[in-house]
């Protein structure tokens, strides 16, 4: 009943932003930051047929005037897990369910995730993600712009051509990019779980397969070995130090370190996931003991000539449509709020590919449009503020 009725509420809602739109629509902010770094005053953003065809200063009557509103490109979450959810008593759902309930429970987290701000989202990821992906994609369904991984490569024991028959299985299934675990949980210390034989087969068949491939790596080992296979990001990084941060920068590779929603998160509903899986007191022992190293491992990756930091929540249960979270803890650790900005938009859109689709305002893009009540270069905080949302041309919130 309950996914029944979110179901029934989430198609309620749409129906502001999916109504007949004229066919151009401007929008007058005071401040406009463009995701690149860039700042404009009185800005006006025309748009026609969902996509941006001006930018720039006008007078006169406006679609939508947002007054002192700021207005950004929209949010980009790099790293989600879309359809984790609690089940009806309240714990971490773990193992099989219906493929209908799986897929509704995504659709209640893509929802809210739209409604925060963000407006691309890239889960990694299970089968479960494919029709809510493309229901989003065919304009049925609200929510962000869903990339996936549908599933994973987890297993240590695969030979090297195994892991690239199972990476050519992914492409025909149709997933977006790899997810490769190159070490264990934190929870489970971290350490090393593929070879560098391993790793190097798994980014270079993503590559081979137009693929782009996205490392869950730890230690500094795992992270270096990533390097080395030149894989397209490396995840989280809870051990890293200066030399695995400098091979990452060294090879042009991503990083994106999860420092602000994840493990928080965890702890905060730790009653909901205790005694499922690895989730143990132990666990969560180690879990709180690598949030506080976050701040060295985090200080050191801002202090790395070149490196890419783009933003990702690793968003659980429970962590779906607080996003936000992540940049402003990211800021509160020592990065300036204009470059969070940019690794929430233009760099997280590049490091996807998707920097000729979306991730700033740009004539040509997608109109995707987040404006938030405040200044976040002055409070950061007001990225959780947000009042207006536009996708593709479309409002989903006003």
């Amino acid at each position: 009943m309950r996914i029944t009725t979110v179901a029934a509420l989430v198609f309620a809602l749409m129906a502001p932003g999916l109504a007949q739109q004229p066919p151009e629509i401007t929008i007058r902010a005071r401040t406009v930051i463009d995701g690149k770094g860039q700042i404009l005053r009185n800005a006006v953003v025309s748009i026609r047929d969902g996509r941006i065809n001006r930018v720039g200063g006008t007078s006169g009557a406006v679609t939508y005037d947002l007054g002192t509103l700021t207005l950004m490109p929209g949010f980009i979450d790099t790293h989600v897990h879309i359809g984790w959810h609690f089940d009806a008593k309240g714990r971490y759902h773990s193992g099989p369910e219906p493929a209908e309930q799986a897929a509704l429970y995504g659709a209640e987290n893509a929802y809210v995730t739209l409604l925060a701000g963000f407006t691309t989202v890239q889960s990694v990821g299970s089968m479960s993600d494919k029709p809510v992906r493309d229901a989003i994609a065919r304009g049925i369904l609200p929510g962000p712009r869903l990339l996936s991984s549908l599933g994973q490569v987890s297993n240590p024991k695969l030979t090297p051509d195994e892991i690239r028959a199972d990476i050519r299985k992914k492409k025909a299934d149709g997933a977006d990019l790899i997810k490769i675990f190159a070490s264990a949980s934190i929870r489970d210390g971290g350490v090393p779980t593929l070879s560098q034989e391993q790793l190097d087969a798994a980014c270079g068949e993503a590559r081979a397969q137009g693929l782009r491939s996205m490392v869950h790596a730890h230690s500094p080992e795992s992270m270096v070995r990533a390097a080395k296979a030149r894989c397209t990001v490396v995840e989280h990084g809870g051990l890293a130090g200066p030399e695995a941060l400098r091979a990452l920068a060294d090879a042009g590779v991503y990083f994106d370190p999860n420092i602000g929603l994840v493990t928080q998160n965890y702890l905060e509903n730790k009653s909901r996931f205790l005694g499922v899986g690895n989730y143990t007191e132990e666990g969560f022992a180690a879990m709180a003991k690598a949030l506080d190293l976050k701040d060295a491992m985090f200080g050191a990756a801002l202090k790395t000539a070149g490196l890419k930091m783009v933003m990702g929540t690793d968003a659980v249960a429970g962590a779906h449509g607080q996003n936000a979270r992540e940049p402003i803890e990211r800021v509160k650790s020592g990065q300036r709020p204009m470059d969070a900005i940019i690794s929430m938009t233009s760099l997280a859109a590049a490091s996807m590919g998707l920097d000729g689709v979306t991730g700033s305002i740009t004539t040509g893009l997608a109109a995707d449009l987040v404006a938030v009540d405040g200044d976040p270069l002055s409070d950061i905080t007001a990225l959780q503020r947000v009042r207006f949302v536009m996708k593709d041309g479309k409002i989903y919130k006003r």
